[in-house]
């Protein structure tokens, strides 16, 4: 564990000598993933951080996590409420719509709002924005293109899901934000695992060759054939085509 997180730490680091940056930026959801790569731009490159709340009709027990997690690593934070301007623009798109507005487009719109924001505050201090998608979301597509699956770099993005909390726990984050259950706060109750229909667990059992409940099996596949659009850069014409 402790050669893994010297890895990464070393590969921040380097990453942002070699861009000429100033440290980084994290959206500090307070959830684990976020804690765990505040943590780690925090040994990467101490003081150097700022970790960004975006509340935008979220749960508050996410803003008290998160703030749980900066004091514990010592990082500055900037709370930005997104709720207005959410608001005011899902009325202007959904003025101009017809039809019915499907609940994950609407949804879609925050972890949007947030990736703006988290770069209008990187270009401002000349820092990278740091993704905190890990290996599981990353082969379900479980994110938002665009939107939190948006970043200068994704640092965990190689982790299953009990590698996160393995890590996350051995860095001391929240022993809170460890054991709540995952959550994008697309919506009120929302949770990760009742979204995708199985367990983290089982994911990374899946994604490591072992059996798993055909339904879920089949349900990972397809979610899987489904999302590869997400994990590539956008298709062009080359000139010679």
């Amino acid at each position: 564990m402790n050669k893994s997180i010297e890895y990464i730490v070393s590969w921040l680091r380097d990453y942002n000598e070699q861009a000429h940056t100033d440290g980084f930026v994290v959206g500090l959801s307070g959830g684990i993933d976020s804690a765990l790569v505040a943590a780690l731009c925090e040994k990467a490159c101490p003081g150097q951080v700022l970790g960004v709340l975006m509340p935008c009709h979220s749960n508050p027990q996410d803003a008290i996590d998160a703030h749980a997690v900066a004091e514990a690593l010592s990082i500055a934070t900037l709370t930005i409420p997104l709720d207005d301007p959410f608001d005011s623009l899902f009325e202007v798109l959904k003025a101009n719509s017809e039809g019915e507005i499907k609940r994950m487009s609407k949804a879609n719109i925050k972890p949007r709002l947030r990736m703006i924001s988290l770069y209008f505050y990187a270009n401002l201090m000349n820092r990278l924005v740091v993704g905190t998608g890990n290996r599981d979301e990353r082969y379900v597509g479980y994110f938002t293109k665009w939107g939190d699956g948006a970043a200068d770099l994704m640092p965990i993005a190689h982790l299953s899901k009990d590698e996160v909390w393995a890590m996350a726990r051995e860095l001391g984050v929240p022993e809170q934000v460890i054991t709540k259950a995952p959550s994008a706060g697309l919506w009120e109750a929302q949770t990760d695992e009742q979204e995708m229909g199985f367990t983290y667990r089982v994911l990374d059992q899946y994604i490591r060759g072992q059996a798993v409940p055909e339904e879920a099996k089949q349900r990972i596949e397809r979610l899987h054939r489904a999302s590869g659009h997400k994990l590539v850069v956008p298709p062009y014409i080359k000139e010679n085509d």
